[in-house]
């Protein structure tokens, strides 16, 4: 297989890489380096490489399938409150991730009925969570506060 090819900008906030499931480590490689950066605490940085994962793995199962396509993660902090916002761009099918019905948390259905975790728990972990389609690109964009 050929070695995966990926760019970060050039003003080192953004990764741009194909879609697949090789990519999932370098995506989470540039995130996990960011968050270092600051000196993020461990349950944090463990429940947004969480969400990156869900979200990414979203992009490849759904957005160019069966097609590969690019995907850009970008990742920029705010201060006060100090906060890691990360945006998800593909240029794949539009799909808003937050339209879709609440998944169902109760009893054996959850352990059941494959959908919609994935997103629940994102929303349920990052302080704000935010979808639009823009210029042919879905851009789903994830806050924490740290």
């Amino acid at each position: 297989m050929d070695e995966l090819e990926y760019k970060i900008s050039e003003d080192g906030k953004s990764i741009t890489i194909d879609a697949v499931d090789a990519a999932m480590d370098p995506v989470e490689d540039f995130i996990m380096s960011k968050l270092e950066a600051l000196g993020c605490d461990r349950k944090p940085m463990f429940q947004i490489r969480l969400a990156v994962e869900e979200i990414f793995v979203n992009i490849i199962s759904y957005a160019y399938n069966p097609d590969i396509g690019k995907a850009e993660v970008r990742c920029e902090v705010s201060e006060d409150p100090l906060a890691v916002i990360i945006q998800f761009m593909d240029s794949g099918k539009p799909f808003d991730p937050l339209a879709q019905a609440e998944a169902d948390t109760s009893g054996e259905m959850f352990m059941e009925k494959a959908g919609g975790f994935g997103i629940h728990l994102v929303k349920n972990t990052m302080d704000s969570v935010e979808y639009e389609y823009k210029d042919g690109k879905n851009i789903l964009s994830i806050k924490k506060n740290l």
